[in-house]
Parts: C-alpha cells; sequence; structure tokens
C-alpha cells in the first residue's frame, strides 16, 4: 500500500468528485427496479443495421484513412456534414470554426483546462447540468447560481450578479447554459430570454457556454435561434453531441466558435486525446451524407413525445397535490417539486425500497439548494415501466407525506 498516497494527488484530482448519477446508477442495475434516473437514450433509437452498412462501406471506400490518426480538429467530411446541416437551418457556418471532440463531456473538459484558474468565478444556472458543474469545479472554479423563472436563467438576476461582481473588480470567466430542455429542469429558453443574456455577456466582457445536447429532439413548440446565431461579436462557444440524436456509444461531439477560440481549444485537445477517431467521425459523417440522421430522428421524436406525454399524464393522475413538475418541448428530462419541507433524498430511499428510482435534484444545484427537488428521464424505459414506476413513485410520496 502506497503511504500518504493523498499527497501524491493534483490540486486537480483532490477537485475531482464521483458523479453522483453514477453511483445512484450503480444502486439501479438490479433487474426489478426501475428507473428514471440515468440520461439514456433509448435503444430502440439505434441504427443497427444501418451502421453495420456504413462501417462496411467506409472500410472499403476509405479504410486507410478511417485506421489512422486523423487530425486534432476532426475529419473534415464530418465538420462539412455539420456545416451543411447548420446551413440547412439557416446559419452559416464554415468548418474552420468546428472543432471535432470525443462527446461533448470533452468539450466541457477543454473548456475549463483553457479558461479556468483555481479561484475563478463561472455562472451557472439553478439548477445545471452535473457534468458541466463537476468539469468546472474540477479546474478550481468557484461556481455561482443564478435562479431559474419558467424562461429559465433569470436575466435580471443575473445582471444583479454580474455588477455585485464587477463593483467587487471580479470578471467570470464565462456563463454556462443550456438553452434547450435544459438539464435538469426541461425548459426551453425563449428567444427574448437568449438576447437578454447575450447583451449582459457584452456589456461585462463575458463569455457565454451554450451547451445543446438535446436541441435536435423537439416534439411541440417552435425552436429558437441557438445564442451562437444571435451573436454577432464571437463571445458564443456552442457544444452538440451525437450522443442523444444518433448513439451515445460514439462518444463524438463538436464545438462551434470563433476562430480564435476554436485555435486555443484545439492546443488543448492536443495534450488530451490528439485526435477523436477517424473511423467513427467517417461513420457518422457518410451517415448524415446519407440523410439518415434527419430521418431517423422523426421516429425518435416521435416515440420520446409518447413517452413524455405518458409520463406526464401518470403526473396528472397519480401525484397528491402540493406535488408540481416542468412540462418541457423536448429532450429527455423534466424536473419535479416536491413541497419544500420534503427532502428528495429521503424520498429516494424510500422509492428505492418499492423498487423504483430517481436522481435527486440537490446534486445539479451548484449551492446545496434544491433539497426538494428531483429529476426524471423519460426517454429509455418502457411505456408498461413508466405506469408502473411513476405509480411506485406516487406510493411513495403518499407514504412520506403520512
Amino acid at each position: 500500500m502506497i503511504k500518504d498516497i493523498d499527497t501524491l494527488y493534483s490540486r486537480i484530482a483532490g477537485n475531482m468528485k464521483r458523479s453522483a448519477i453514477r453511483e445512484i446508477l450503480k444502486l439501479t442495475q438490479q433487474p426489478d427496479i426501475i428507473s428514471f434516473a440515468g440520461g439514456l437514450p433509448s435503444p430502440e433509437s439505434f441504427p443497427v443495421e444501418e451502421v453495420k452498412k456504413i462501417s462496411e462501406k467506409v472500410l472499403t471506400e476509405k479504410g486507410i484513412t478511417a485506421l489512422q490518426y486523423g487530425t486534432t480538429d476532426g475529419c473534415v467530411d464530418l465538420r462539412e456534414q455539420l456545416s451543411q446541416k447548420y446551413k440547412r437551418e439557416g446559419l452559416d457556418i464554415d468548418i474552420k470554426n468546428i472543432l471535432i471532440t470525443t462527446s461533448s463531456q470533452q468539450g466541457l473538459d477543454l473548456v475549463g483546462k483553457i479558461f479556468v484558474n483555481p479561484g475563478d468565478k463561472v455562472i451557472c444556472g439553478l439548477p445545471s447540468y452535473l457534468g458541466g458543474i463537476s468539469s468546472f469545479a474540477a479546474y478550481g472554479a468557484e461556481l455561482i447560481g443564478i435562479k431559474f423563472d419558467e424562461h429559465g436563467m433569470r436575466s435580471d438576476k443575473l445582471s444583479e450578479t454580474l455588477e455585485n461582481l464587477k463593483q467587487q473588480g471580479i470578471r467570470p470567466k464565462f456563463i454556462y447554459i443550456i438553452p434547450d430542455f435544459q438539464n435538469p429542469a426541461g425548459i426551453t429558453m425563449p428567444e427574448f430570454r437568449r438576447r437578454e443574456i447575450l447583451e449582459l455577456a457584452y456589456k461585462y466582457n463575458v463569455l457565454i457556454i451554450e451547451d445543446s445536447p438535446y436541441r435536435e429532439l423537439r416534439f411541440d413548440g417552435k425552436p429558437q435561434k441557438m445564442i451562437y446565431e444571435l451573436d454577432d461579436q464571437g463571445y458564443v462557444l456552442t457544444l452538440g453531441t451525437f450522443s442523444k440524436i444518433l448513439a451515445p456509444g460514439f462518444r463524438m461531439g463538436w464545438i462551434l466558435g470563433n476562430d480564435q477560440l476554436i485555435d486555443k481549444l484545439i492546443v488543448a485537445k492536443q495534450s488530451t486525446d490528439l485526435c477523436t477517431p477517424a473511423f467513427l467521425q467517417l461513420i457518422i459523417a457518410e451517415y448524415m451524407k446519407q440523410g439518415l440522421l434527419e430521418k431517423n430522428l422523426i421516429n425518435t421524436i416521435n416515440a420520446y413525445r409518447e413517452k413524455r406525454d405518458l409520463m406526464l399524464k401518470c403526473f396528472r393522475e397519480m401525484m397528491p397535490e402540493g406535488v408540481t413538475w416542468t412540462e418541457p418541448e423536448g429532450g429527455l428530462f423534466l424536473f419535479l417539486n416536491l413541497p419544500e419541507n420534503m427532502d428528495a433524498s429521503e424520498l429516494f430511499n424510500i422509492a428505492i425500497e418499492k423498487k423504483v428510482a430517481f436522481v435527486i435534484g440537490q446534486v445539479f444545484h451548484c449551492d446545496g439548494s434544491g433539497k426538494n427537488t428531483m429529476r426524471f428521464n423519460f426517454s429509455f424505459a418502457s411505456k408498461e415501466q413508466i405506469k408502473t414506476g411513476i405509480a411506485r413513485l406516487a406510493e411513495a410520496i403518499k407514504d412520506m407525506m403520512k
């Protein structure tokens, strides 16, 4: 056994914390537990046969390139397909403004690496994605949470916070936002709020990290413009991923940004993994080239809409008075609020005994608040599991209320 091993670890290693969600998932591996905890896409959405055919095509036509090291910024084929995707949506994005990453989680890590020194202030939502919070905290960021209303991060509270920090001579490194079907709250930020926050970023000279893993998974309502699209001064970095819209096993994401920021991210990525696997990039590029991404997303969206609608129906029919929840227009998650005097941590133990699991909402709050909140994933479980699981949960809440 190594003596005094803790003294060998770096500050960054000391800042690292185990993912609360991953630890919860260990508890939910029993086959009789219905879990709404993970952010897992439905396996039914995975295009197994199409990927088989495309893999063979890539190996036949581009085998040498596919099995060789690639460039750090990513294969030209995939970046061109992403550029064309955005152009169809009305954005003129050049491939030089696209960096391919090994999952969007790597993108978050790279953001922390190039921007955060120990003690730097980073602004995020209350609540916010745990993976982002963990990545920034690992580099020593001090996270400042901004409360939500029905439109997401409150611009009035953000303005107040930025002004207070300015008076103290402090400039936050960036504002971290998930504007579409936010994880964990499920809220979509309307365009007027995006513009308000962007104007504050300009005023206080603060970058915006726009995390956008679910944007393509819209079931209802009108798509809102990306903050990246609204930005005409280069203040926004946008992160995307194929994990939620194709398959998480590819571990493939991307970052959009101005030339200056993308170049610094490329340098940071070179010391991380040199390059993202070329074989996987070429498979996805061919998949997109054949029009399969948009085609298969239609089926995925329809399936997820049905599951979301069913979960909301079960909530309305089964939940006791005093329990509220968000009703997302897309994505994978919704957020449930217990009465303020209740603790979701205590409920979790009761729920596990009844063989149903969720994620405690407090882990998404950088300030330790949100004890009465819970996150639910509706994409993974079957319809029967949703019915049974929500019934069990409602029973657990009623038992706790007694």
